[in-house]
């Protein structure tokens, strides 16, 4: 199980989602620790990199999408 400080982060085929925010294609979906998820375009997957690593349970990441905001491991 992943802690907040470090998100489980997978790379899935493709995401068919659509962003939260903006209404692009997902390229990340976040799930969160009480349940429920986000998903962001790479634009604002980007943009709230930061956030995200805060709020998430699991990250899964499109695998055509390099997102910089992958935790260290």
């Amino acid at each position: 199980m992943s802690t907040l400080l470090s998100p489980e982060v997978t790379t899935v085929g493709s995401l068919a989602d659509r962003c939260d925010r903006c209404g692009a294609a997902a390229k990340i979906k976040i799930v969160l620790p009480a349940g429920g998820d986000l998903a962001f375009c790479g634009h604002h997957g980007t943009a709230y990199a930061g956030a995200i690593n805060k709020v998430a349970a699991r990250i899964e990441v499109d695998g055509g999408f390099g997102w910089g905001g992958v935790p260290a491991p």
